[in-house]
């Protein structure tokens, strides 16, 4: 399977994130790795993604990290997207996107339902 069939918003410094990319190789799945604090996404993609998800916001913030960049839970879905855009620390991870859909690879294996 090539990377135009699927991308992984990965942090290599993220045990998680690091399993999880490992886990889809394993499989012969080589996404497009995208190290979102390196390249984070705007507020369009982050819709898109949220789209692809079936989440809000809320559901992919990092509490440490979001509480760090000044980021409640309870602002504003639009809110939420442009600080996780202009933060993108606060952004769950890894994010495995396959065909269309998404999935939040908490634990690791979650990757592994899209496949």
């Amino acid at each position: 399977m090539d990377a135009g069939d699927s991308l992984l918003y990965h942090n290599p410094r993220c045990s998680k994130s690091r399993q999880a990319l490992a886990l889809l190789q394993e499989r012969g799945v080589q996404p497009r790795v995208v190290e979102y604090l390196r390249e984070p996404p705007d507020a369009a993609a982050l819709k898109r993604l949220l789209a692809m998800l079936g989440l809000k916001p809320r559901d992919v913030l990092r509490r440490k990290e979001a509480a760090e960049a000044g980021l409640d839970p309870e602002m504003d879905d639009a809110a939420l997207i442009a600080g996780i855009a202009a933060n993108p620390a606060a952004l769950e991870r890894p994010i495995f996107v396959h065909r269309g859909r998404a999935v939040v690879g908490r634990p690791p294996e979650r990757v592994l339902e899209l496949l």
